[in-house]
This record gives C-alpha cells, structure tokens and sequence, in this order.
C-alpha cells in the first residue's frame, strides 16, 4: 500500500492531477483489457444499443461512457485486440464514441491511464500493438520495476497483506517470523507484489503457530535456499537441520505413525506431513 500511494503522489507531482485514488467526486472504472473476448470487450468498452445482437434486449451504457468526467483504467493495454486499438484510438483522438450498433457519436470527457506487463515497443514491431496508439498512450509514462530491484518494500507489503487476509479469513494477525522473513526477502518474485500477497494468503490460511514460519510459505519459495548475505543463513540452516533430525526420530520411535509422531513433537498432525514436504523427507522415512 506505501509503494502503491508513493506512485499516486508521482503522478500527481508529474500530471498536476488530483489523487487518483482519492479523488471520489470522479468516476474511476477500471477495464481488464484480457478479461473477456473480443465481442464482449468491445459492448463492455463502448456499450451498445437496444437490438444490436442477439440478446441485447436494451440499451447498455459502455464503461468509457460511465467514466464521463472522470478517470478510466485500462489495464493489461497489450492485450487489448487489433480492431478495438482503431477504436480506442478515435475516443482518444477525438474524443467520442460509438455505442455498438449506434448511429451517432456520443461526447465524453475522460483522462486514459493503461497498464501493460508487455514490451509495447517490441508489440509494434510485431504488428501486434498499434504504432499510433502507442504514442497517444505514451504522454507519461511511469515504469514499474519488479519486485526484486526494490526488496525494501517487501516487509511492510508482507506485512500490510498478513492483516488484509487474516481479516478476511477471520484469523488473529501474526507477525512474520524471521526465518521466513529472510526466506522472502532472498526469492527473487518473478510473479511480483501478487505472488507475495498469494504467498503471505497461503501461509495465514495454513498457519497454526503464534508466527508465520518458514514452513508455511509455498514449496516453490522454500526451493531457494537464503542468500549469503544475510547473516542470518547459517543459523536458519543449522535450525532447518535440527527439525529434520527430531522428526526422523520421532517417526522411527512411532514406527512411522504420523499421529503419534506429531503428538510426540507437539504438532497438529496436518502441520507434521507439511513440514515432512517442505523439508524433503518423504524419502529419508
């Protein structure tokens, strides 16, 4: 939330506009330009009039036309289909539109924002993103660097998304244990900020600690051993061994009996067979 409201201030400081946010008295529509096909992106986009295809039994305002006076969020731009970029183009250009099936150009006053995970540059060499949309887009452009250029955002993010999710899931908030917060802090996220919140989601729906540990975060981060630099590594080793040891030898004392194991160690056994798979000792009991 801090990295997300130090990028609406820039804006604001580039485009002298008022909180995009914050600013309520404006509409604000966001639009998933890689939601739906091609036929039902363009009625949601442009609206359409009563008869125009099958089904449309009345006359539907489109969500460009909703956001009259206020601001429109086109994300996923790249993905947006040839023939409505010619579209597009001409609501930004001159700013009306069409309803689908309509007759007459309806005015509308709107201020465009899009995002795009795409190289748009290397989409206009393709011929797979319009040249001369590229440039009525491209007034301001802001680039947001991934996850892993800009890792200090990542405890306050973590711990903003521990409180977003343990609200929803009616769950007490917890605080991150370090082990797991060095783990997170030494994965490079090539899903970025929505694989963090799905990895923080995942480890306060499975938690049964007082903290978030290790353990609960997904397989795939727990692959990644902890970077060198982190002083912390040698000692999070040494620990992860120790685990490993008591619960081979609670197992082999319960001969292979998960409960009894778990009941020995203390653990619920549900926690136990995840600790088992994260660990990689499946093979070893």
């Amino acid at each position: 939330m801090q990295l997300l409201l130090r990028i609406e201030e820039l804006v604001r400081q580039i485009v002298g506009a008022p909180g995009l946010l914050g600013d309520v008295e404006r509409p604000f529509v966001a639009i998933s330009c890689a939601a739906m096909p091609e036929t039902l992106l363009e009625s949601e986009l442009f609206g359409h009039e009563k008869g125009a295809f099958t089904g449309s039994y009345a006359q539907k305002k489109g969500k460009l036309e909703c956001a009259n006076g206020g601001t429109v969020f086109l994300d996923e731009i790249g993905e947006l289909p040839p023939g409505l970029q010619a579209k597009l183009l001409r609501v930004l250009q001159e700013r009306e539109l069409e309803r689908v099936g309509g007759t007459r150009p309806i005015p509308v006053d709107i201020r465009v924002l899009a995002a795009t995970n795409r190289n748009l540059e290397e989409a206009m060499k393709s011929g797979l993103f319009r040249q001369d949309l590229y440039f009525r887009l491209n007034v301001v452009a802001l680039t947001m660097p991934p996850l892993r250029d800009h890792k200090q955002d990542i405890p306050p993010l973590a711990a903003y998304f521990v409180e977003k999710h343990s609200t929803r899931c009616s769950r007490p908030v917890k605080p991150i244990a370090e082990a797991a917060r060095a783990c997170l802090m030494s994965y490079d996220w090539p899903g970025n900020v929505r694989e963090l919140e799905n990895a923080i989601e995942r480890a306060v729906v499975l938690s049964v600690s007082d903290t978030l540990l290790l353990e609960d975060l997904p397989e795939q981060i727990l692959d990644l051993n902890p970077s060198p630099d982190y002083s912390s590594a040698k000692y999070h080793a040494a620990v992860q061994d120790l685990k490993k040891k008591l619960i081979l030898s609670a197992v082999k004392e319960s001969n292979g009996n998960y409960t009894d194991a778990a009941k020995g160690l203390g653990l619920h056994p549900n926690y136990l067979h995840r600790l088992i798979r994260n660990l990689n000792l499946k093979s070893s009991i």
